[in-house]
């Protein structure tokens, strides 16, 4: 059967935590979907989660974005319009350690994609980028028009260079339409319990390491800080469901599909409006799920901000897209997931 060029995306980092749920809700919604992915920081287990989940047998391709004639087979193999770019390396504290390794890795396969997107005459692309851009802001909560404060991290930065190169090459390339959402705090997973977080090693963002210390995984949960200027002392934070996140993807992608971009380059801030502590979330999570965590108080983690959240009302109005799931709802999904990796009742 011929696939319908339109309704057909190609997700970079698809095996992985956003990737993997953005393809599943991506089918759900009537798309055709081509998975591309590496794997150096993901599962097959992922890909078999989407194919399970949704009855297809998703196309798979290992191939590495910043390996461009690889690539370029994809594009001469598949056919589709439409690019969800996540194949990036995405922990703060590994990038400063190897900055030249993550400038290579994030600009390198993004401009592979574009370069690729205009050789074939693919147009629409949406470039996943982070709440990161906006350091520590100067009033919260942050719009689309909050100013990008100088990353603190080469991760951050390479965010910041990727919509960069986008703006760019949207504004000198004719035909081609890209949507950067810059997203808060994904946490959760899938209500089927079927593809969730998956950190590699000890994880660097809190609520896996919440579900890994009520597993028994890791011995104590440690809290960076409770003297910061916030209400309890600990830093504050917009925690999104990865199931929300996902359709935001789905909702940027039928805007540009359907011709309703209001202009080549649109930026989104993907977010709850609602910040969050540290110790609210933990206490949440005990609540949410019956289990009492061992955690202890310990000194600030460089690099951490004080507070950020989103305000989405751009989004929710013009984009069309709003967090649905509930908080709670959210954490018990995120437990429920670490109890099937563990196969736990």
């Amino acid at each position: 059967m011929e696939q319908n060029k339109n309704k057909c995306v190609l997700v970079s980092g698809g095996a992985g935590y956003i990737g993997s749920h953005t393809s599943v809700e991506l089918i759900e919604a009537g798309y055709d979907v081509v998975i591309v992915d590496n794997l150096s920081n993901s599962d097959m287990g992922a890909v078999e989660g989407v194919r399970k989940i949704t009855g297809r047998e998703v196309p798979f391709v290992q191939v590495d974005c910043c390996d461009y004639e690889a690539f370029r087979k994809v594009f001469e193999e598949y056919e589709f319009d439409s690019v969800i770019h996540f194949a990036a390396s995405k922990a703060v504290g590994e990038s400063v350690q190897k900055p030249l390794e993550y400038y290579r890795n994030n600009l390198t396969s993004f401009m592979n994609v574009i370069r690729l997107m205009r050789e074939f005459g693919r147009h629409n692309i949406v470039f996943s980028s982070s709440c990161t851009v906006y350091g520590e802001a100067d009033k919260l909560p942050v719009t689309e028009q909050t100013p990008r404060k100088p990353a603190t991290s080469p991760y951050g930065n390479t965010k910041q260079m990727c919509e960069d190169i986008l703006r760019d090459s949207l504004a000198a390339y004719d035909g081609l339409r890209g949507i950067a959402l810059r997203y808060f705090n994904p946490i959760g997973a899938h209500p089927s319990a079927l593809i969730g977080e998956l950190p590699r090693g000890v994880p660097q963002n809190l609520v896996p390491y919440i579900t890994q210390t009520a597993a028994g995984v890791r011995e104590c949960l440690s809290v960076f800080g409770d003297d910061y200027p916030t209400p309890d002392g600990s830093c504050i934070r917009d925690y999104i469901d990865v199931v929300d996140l996902a359709r935001a993807h789905v909702t940027a992608i039928a805007r540009m599909v359907e011709g309703r971009s209001k202009a080549d380059y649109e930026i989104f801030n993907i977010g709850t409006g609602r910040g969050v502590s540290v110790l609210e979330l933990v206490h949440r999570f005990e609540q949410a799920n019956g289990v009492k965590l061992n955690y202890r108080i310990v000194g600030r983690r460089a690099g951490d901000i004080v507070a950020i959240w989103a305000d989405p009302s751009y989004a929710n109005t013009e984009l069309g897209w709003k967090a649905e799931r509930s908080l709670d709802d959210t954490l018990r999904s995120a437990w429920a997931w670490e109890k099937h990796l563990r196969g736990m009742a």
